[in-house]
């Protein structure tokens, strides 16, 4: 079993190691009144939806105290939010709680997250902490949001039910390129599927930074491998550039656009004998180098990764691109906090 560190904050879904005296920004409270219906349909994750005659319930607390005793299967919760433009520039997370059993959050109609497995490979996640980040390109920073929240439970008690709410501002590295959120996620290992010509259309998606463990793949060890593609802004084309992977569980490769710009750890496929002393607990950032540039669209970043046993997978950010300069300056104007 793999000791972790005790004296550590977690910070929403873009995990970083900060001082004892950190404390996240929480800039909305979640608890309260949810518009709530049973059923399911996925139009009900349209911010556009009319919720007007939908019942309301609170949370967090089950929905069988709360007029739907012994309903199991699916049901949606809805929250309009208003989130002001002074945090446009901010890392903001979503804690939803822990749900009863399988979730999956709407920001404004866009997935961003997900824990479980629904029908028919029903799979719980009852007893995870969720929490998700919201890509900026989502938020309506002069108007209203909406999070839907699909939910189905198998048994017992079910909905969002207890943990942590909230949309918080993180105070992380300020990266140019904030790669948190949905990536193409499969098991296993080949060398093809770096490069940037490989179709991952049939692949699963899995939210950056969490276990796999709780996203649905319990007690696997060994390969897997990690895809998104994202895009830069043209101010970046001219500076040297740092690829942040927060840490990874245990060993990584990190290619962009199919080349190998950094790896944590050994992987010898051939001997079976890869290097993994301390490697889970190392914060990775790969410098770019010199020469090296990216497409202002259509960039694709590929991550290798194997496990050797216990948890597994990219598990704590921030996760993205940012300039060099930016890089330097946030740990030499942070490194007493992080010491």
């Amino acid at each position: 079993m793999k000791i972790r560190p005790f004296i550590l904050i977690l910070i929403a879904s873009s995990w970083i190691l900060f001082s004892c005296e950190y404390h996240p920004e929480k800039i909305r409270e979640l608890k309260g009144q949810w518009k709530f219906a049973i059923g399911d349909n996925k139009e009900w994750a349209n911010p556009d939806f009319n919720d007007k005659f939908w019942d309301r319930v609170y949370v967090p607390s089950s929905w069988e105290e709360q007029g739907y005793r012994g309903y199991n299967g699916f049901a949606w919760y809805r929250r309009h939010v208003n989130i002001s433009k002074r945090y446009e520039k901010a890392s903001l997370f979503l804690f939803i709680g822990k749900i009863d059993d399988v979730d999956e959050v709407y920001f404004n109609g866009k997935l961003i997250g997900s824990n479980g497995t629904f029908p028919p490979d029903y799979k719980g996640a009852w007893e995870v902490q969720r929490r998700y980040f919201i890509p900026h390109n989502l938020i309506n920073y002069s108007g209203g949001n909406v999070i839907a929240v699909r939910v189905y439970d198998g048994h017992e008690s079910g909905g969002i039910r207890s943990g942590r709410f909230g949309i918080y501002r993180a105070d992380v590295i300020p990266l140019d390129v904030d790669l948190s959120g949905m990536w193409k996620f499969h098991l296993n290992d080949s060398g093809i599927w770096k490069n940037e010509d490989f179709d991952d259309s049939e692949w699963k998606t899995i939210n950056v930074p969490e276990y796999w463990e709780e996203q649905g793949y319990e007690d696997h060890d060994g390969y897997a491998w990690y895809r998104k593609r994202f895009d830069v802004p043209s101010q970046l084309n001219d500076q040297r550039l740092v690829v942040v992977a927060g840490k990874i569980d245990d060993i990584d490769e990190v290619y962009i656009n199919g080349k190998l710009v950094g790896h944590t750890g050994r992987i010898d496929a051939e001997t079976d004998e890869h290097e993994t002393y301390g490697c889970w607990d190392e914060f990775r950032g790969y410098y770019l180098p010199e020469g090296f540039t990216l497409k202002e669209k259509d960039n694709l970043i590929a991550i290798r990764v194997w496990d050797s046993r216990s948890t597994g997978g990219i598990y704590e950010g921030p996760v993205g691109i940012v300039s060099q300069d930016n890089y330097s300056k946030f740990w030499r104007a942070n490194r007493r906090r992080f010491r």
